[in-house]
């Protein structure tokens, strides 16, 4: 088939075509479809990286936040890679993420969550995130558009 090879959407394409097979009018929904490396560490993706975005004509703008910003992975000592989001210019909507991170898996559905839900990056950076999660970093990282996240005391939004 033409779609991504995971397992997750062959699980999503089967139970649609078997609604369709009984009758139903089910389809998948790709657009903001998660991808992980299970590598150490690990790399996860969900929507367009910025050359994707620039050859479908859309203009970017994008920040990347080391996890050395990130409380977590400092308690953790292991500040190993980043978090990168890609918004379309002009509108500030999340239309990418790419993350390489010891945990990149789990805080990936987060921004599959926020580009499925067409949010703006600053409406993300305005959401509540536990502190001392690694999903805190989507935050800061969203923070960064509009402020210097190392000038911030640990809890500030």
């Amino acid at each position: 088939t033409d779609q991504p090879q995971f397992v997750y959407v062959a699980a999503a394409a089967g139970t649609r075509a078997a609604i369709n097979m009984t009758g139903g009018d089910a389809a998948i929904n790709l657009t903001a479809m998660p991808a992980v490396v299970f590598t150490d560490p690990q790399v996860a993706t969900v929507g367009y990286s910025e050359a994707e975005a620039h050859h479908d004509g859309i203009e970017t703008d994008s920040r990347t936040l080391t996890l050395d910003n990130v409380p977590r992975a400092l308690a953790n000592f292991d500040t190993r890679g980043f978090i990168k989001l890609v918004i379309e210019e002009g509108s500030g909507r999340l239309i990418g993420v790419q993350v390489v991170a010891p945990e990149a898996g789990e805080l990936i559905q987060t921004a599959v969550l926020a580009i499925r839900n067409r949010m703006t990056v600053q409406e993300l950076a305005d959401q509540l995130f536990p502190y001392l999660t690694m999903v805190e970093g989507l935050k800061l990282a969203a923070q960064t558009f509009s402020k210097d996240v190392k000038q911030l005391s640990c809890c500030a939004g």
